[in-house]
């Protein structure tokens, strides 16, 4: 086998059969396809023990029939979107064997459990977890050796941090269930600690690396004022619950190596089958408009003396995130790139209509208020039955942004009769706390903010797909393209409004949303004629009306 390089090793002691079965559990959640895993020790040590347990664990089935491949050579499963490949090379005398029974085809992306390794010589990969077992003198237990090798290495160093998490918060192998994550390179698992009933989620968010500078020496993530570590979220989530919200309390962290253990705050969202729930939309507004009624710090502790000041998500932000629809949305819709004089012009127009509302009121804007992020919490009472995730972006910024993000959901359609029906209920409660609250101006830069988040989701939808490989996005991009047609009513944007309509054929007409929320279909039904009444309209709401404001 070619010599990887630097390893990272790991000894540990398992008394008994039951102990193998929780390392494979707990090592079956740090594995992804493209990994190889080899397995060594004399006969009866406990290898195939350990790969039945790892792959019963990787392919959610307790009871799978795991036989031993000693004869058949290569066994092959189907886990939770990838192939896992059981090998056993005891009977292999020479590496063209492996050849012949399509070792190679059979492990590609996908997670490769190896017994007798050592006989596959220069086909194995380089980068790969090495479990070693020993029968100790006595015959009691076994003796387990893991050796990182390669990229390996940084992987189980991680695990390694995340057993010492579940230990400093009480946690005693706990089990643990990967949960589907979000569009991010953040990682979450449900975790749930069998001796104590307690219940976790494990946040895996790694330092953002700083990418390629793009304006003034500075990255896309810099520039848009993006959380680059855990630090954001701590501060975030005491700071909402300093404030009184449901936001998760913090069990235990290690913020160098970007984990946190956090209060699992349920599954259940404001989404129901056949769409949004309204009395849930209407508690996440009441949220909204008692946080933005407040004065609230620009900076929060993190831990000891570490603090977090809040960026103000300020015109040259907004303007950079407009562009995402020049950089990747116009060539997916128009197949050909935009020219010098048509992005001047774009640009142009996004400062002139953005400036106004960087001047205007401000408040925690949390930049991801939509019902992904959103939890029902019905055991709990008034605005705290409303569970917040997800806030670890937030900026000083218009109130405006939120609503907006709440009311035209990226991922599920809002009907526009209840985008206007709750418009009313925020500005109702705004006027209760301040008599002098404008609803016309902040019915114009919900217009201006909502086009504003529009443009950019189509342009990272596009990028997830394009450039991460994650097409299932696509799927709402009619919906986002219906939003932005409503914005763009508003006379506020009637300039930029010609700019969509000439360089974007065929945008400025009316489509079908075609799309799904909660499984259900027709939601153009529910849309209206995509004329722009929502953002036009807003300003009906000021009357406190829902009735006045949904005509």
């Amino acid at each position: 086998m070619k010599s990887p390089g630097p390893a990272w090793q790991w000894h540990h002691f398992l008394p008994d059969e039951a102990a193998t079965l929780r390392l494979a559990q707990k090592l079956a959640a740090e594995f992804r396809p493209g990994d190889l895993v080899t397995l060594s020790g004399d006969l009866g040590a406990g290898k195939t023990t350990f790969a039945r347990a790892l792959i019963r664990a990787l392919t959610r089935q307790p009871a799978l029939e795991v036989p031993s491949p000693t004869y058949t050579l290569i066994q092959t499963y189907d886990g939770d979107g990838f192939r896992i490949v059981h090998a056993d090379l005891y009977r292999v005398a020479d590496i063209s064997e492996l050849v012949e029974l399509g070792w190679e085809d059979a492990a590609e992306n996908a997670v490769v459990l190896c017994e007798w390794a050592e006989k596959a010589g220069e086909v194995l990969a380089a980068d790969r977890l090495d479990i070693a077992f020993a029968i100790p003198p006595d015959g009691r237990g076994r003796h387990v050796t893991l050796t990182a090798q390669g990229r390996f290495a940084g992987r189980l160093d991680r695990w390694r941090a995340i057993e010492a998490l579940f230990a400093k918060a009480g946690f005693v192998d706990p089990a643990r269930d990967y949960m589907l994550g979000d569009a991010s390179v953040r990682a979450y698992e449900r975790i749930s600690d069998p001796a104590s009933g307690r219940k976790a989620i494990l946040m895996i968010a790694p330092r953002r690396p700083d990418g390629p500078a793009i304006r003034l020496g500075k990255s896309y993530s810099t520039l848009v004022h993006l959380a680059e570590s855990v630090h954001a979220f701590v501060a975030m989530a005491r700071g909402l619950r300093d404030q009184g919200f449901s936001a998760p309390e913090i069990f235990a962290s290690d913020l160098e190596a970007g984990l946190l253990l956090i209060e699992d705050l349920g599954p259940e969202g404001v989404i129901g089958p056949d769409g949004p729930i309204p009395e849930r939309y209407q508690l996440a507004v009441d949220v909204l408009a008692e946080l933005h009624a407040r004065t609230l710090p620009q900076e929060l502790p993190v831990e000891g003396i570490l603090t977090h000041k809040l960026h103000r998500y300020d015109l040259e932000a907004l303007t950079i995130e407009t562009e995402l629809l020049l950089d990747w949305f116009f060539a997916y819709r128009t197949m050909r790139t935009p020219n010098a004089a048509m992005r001047l012009a774009y640009v142009d127009q996004w400062v002139s209509v953005l400036e106004p509302v960087t001047s205007g009121e401000k408040t925690w804007t949390l930049r991801d208020y939509h019902s992904p992020n959103l939890i029902w919490m019905p055991q709990r009472d008034g605005l705290k039955r409303m569970g917040l995730i997800d806030f670890q972006d937030c900026v000083i910024g218009h109130p405006a942004y939120d609503v907006v993000s709440l009311l035209q959901d990226a991922r599920v359609t809002v009907p526009e009769e209840l985008e206007l029906q709750l418009l009313a209920r925020y500005a109702r409660m705004r006027r209760a706390r301040d008599p002098d609250f404008d609803m016309q101006a902040f019915a114009q830069a919900y217009a201006i903010l909502g086009a504003q988040r529009a443009s950019k989701i189509l342009g990272i939808f596009v990028r997830l797909d394009r450039r991460d490989g994650k097409p299932a996005y696509l799927k709402h991009i009619p919906r986002i393209e219906a939003y932005l047609r409503r914005c763009l009513a508003h006379p506020a944007l009637a300039k930029l409004k010609t700019w969509y309509a000439t360089h974007l054929p065929g945008f400025a007409e009316p489509r079908e949303l075609g799309v799904e929320h909660g499984g259900q279909k027709g939601a153009a039904d529910q849309q209206g004629d995509g004329s722009g009444r929502g953002a036009g309209n807003a300003d009906a709401a000021a009357d406190g009306s829902p009735s006045q404001a949904a005509d």
